[in-house]
């Protein structure tokens, strides 16, 4: 789980700003550098498959947003958050806006500092355990990827509390 937070200046355009998921990957590189140069702060938050398995997915998002939080070095008057959930146990005012990533550019900024840096952990990933296709699908449940995983089991970066792979739903992990 990745998630990021970004605090712009008021007078700053960046050009093709837009929900991560309605651009090309090398767009979204591109303006990977420009919005971390602009920006007047962001962080980046991280949690793994093991802890998200712990404490499910919701919770893990909610820490991983905490994480980036605490890595802005210029503290927000409000926090944009994306989605129809405040975060819970922060200090900062903040307003939950659904679909935020198509109506806000910090939130969409966001989307894409969080986007590049997961995949980009994925292509990582991809080199350590080759046989997953991780640099193809990203680690999102694709045909190809639960293939794999019914192949060869799941590898340590697998949330095993993921349907397909959840032992409990066996009936789910059909392909």
């Amino acid at each position: 789980m990745v998630a990021a937070a970004v605090i712009l200046p008021k007078d700053i355009i960046i050009e093709s700003v837009n929900d991560s998921k309605k651009l090309t990957p090398k767009k979204r590189d591109v303006l990977f550098d420009e919005i971390k140069q602009k920006s007047f702060s962001y962080g980046i938050g991280i949690v793994d498959a093991e802890t998200i398995d712990k404490i499910n997915i919701l919770q893990a998002t909610f820490l991983a947003m905490r994480k980036a939080l605490e890595q802005l070095s210029v503290k927000p008057d409000l926090v944009l958050v994306d989605g129809n959930h405040k975060i819970p146990n922060i200090v900062f005012r903040q307003q939950a806006i659904v679909s935020g990533d198509a109506k806000s550019a910090c939130i969409a900024s966001a989307s894409i500092l969080a986007k590049v840096t997961r995949d980009r952990i994925m292509l990582d990933y991809a080199k350590i355990y080759p046989e997953y296709g991780f640099e193809k699908h990203k680690g999102y449940g694709t045909k190809a990827h639960l293939e794999a995983v019914k192949k060869y089991g799941p590898c340590p970066i697998h949330r095993l509390t993921f349907a397909p792979l959840n032992s409990k739903q066996p009936e789910l992990f059909k392909i």
